[in-house]
Formats: C-alpha cells, structure tokens, sequence
C-alpha cells in the first residue's frame, strides 16, 4: 500500500485540546466532555491528545506544543482529521495556533497547507477573537450565557466547566465537530 507505515496505528481523528487555567494536565473537563460526546455520535476511532503546557497565566508555551503536535501527526499520520480546541486559557492557546501570527511567544507558526489537515476548532469560554479566515468555516465559538470572558455578562459561574458542560454547550460544539469530520 502506499500509505505510511505510521497510518495502521493512526486515529481516523483527533481531538487536541488545550484545558483551561489550573486544571490538571490533560484535556480537562470540557475536553473530556467534548471528546465523550464526540464518540457517540460518530464511528470513526477518536484520538485524544492534551496540549502540554503550565495552564497558569501564559498561552505560547501551550500554542507552540499544540502547533508541533497538528504538524507531527499530519507528517505521521496524514489521513487523521485534527479537531483542535480549548476551554478558557486553552481556548486563547487555540487561537494563537489558528490565528497564524507569532505573538505572546507563541512562534511556531502552522506551516501552509497544515490547516488542510485541520476538520474543526471548538472553542469554549474564549476570551479572544483572532480568528484566522482559514479556518472560520470550521469553527464553533461556544459562549455561556453571562460568562464575563467572552460575553458581557458578570455572572463568573456561568464561565466554568459544569456551564458549559450542563448547559448543552459541549454537546452541541460536538455534533458541530461530528459534521466536518
């Protein structure tokens, strides 16, 4: 077969996820949810992985360790549809990956045509908009009603996890996602 030896071991997708500010390593309670979510309404294999980064107060450790992994598994695994995303902090590390510029350290950059490899961006919480044109098609930007970081609302429960998980939110974020895969 023509296809890289790597691809046997190779998801049919991936979600990568960047948790938000002070949740253990992994892909958080959104992301958990997200990825569960995901795999029931669809057949294909779902990887997972959680973008490495301190989650504290910074975004470009964690941009620049989501960048290199979108661009190993499309090297490695070319077949493997990336779903990208984040919840708070994690979502504005998504947005500097997306959003195509170096900025906040944030410096390793998508190279052309990685977004190609790239189904969909859920973001949830996100306190930015720097959304690249690349992917505007392929993005759904969850906000919570009353959440202070990405709407104008004063209510601060309404920006965390059980908000967007209860509500609804992250179901719907992931028959958006279940749609471009």
């Amino acid at each position: 077969s023509s296809l890289p030896k790597a691809a046997a071991g190779c998801p049919d997708a991936e979600v990568v996820f960047a948790r938000g500010r002070e949740e253990p390593p992994g892909v958080g309670a959104v992301g958990d949810a997200l990825v569960n979510s995901l795999r029931g309404k669809t057949r294909m294999s779902i990887g997972v992985y959680g973008v490495n980064y301190p989650a504290n107060i910074t975004t470009g450790t964690g941009a620049n360790d989501m960048s290199a992994h979108v661009q190993s598994m499309a090297r490695d695994c070319p077949n493997t549809r990336m779903v990208l995303g984040g919840y708070s902090l994690g979502a504005e590390v998504a947005d500097l990956v997306t959003g195509g510029r170096p900025l906040f350290g944030f410096t390793n950059v998508l190279p052309p045509g990685v977004d190609q490899h790239v189904a969909a961006v859920a973001l949830f919480g996100n306190g930015t908009r720097g959304l690249s044109p690349a992917f505007a098609g392929k993005t759904i930007d969850q906000c919570a009603p009353g959440d202070p970081i990405c709407g104008r609302g004063t209510n601060w429960p309404s920006h965390l996890q059980p908000s967007y998980i209860d509500s609804g939110l992250v179901d719907q974020a992931a028959s958006f996602v279940a749609g471009k895969l």
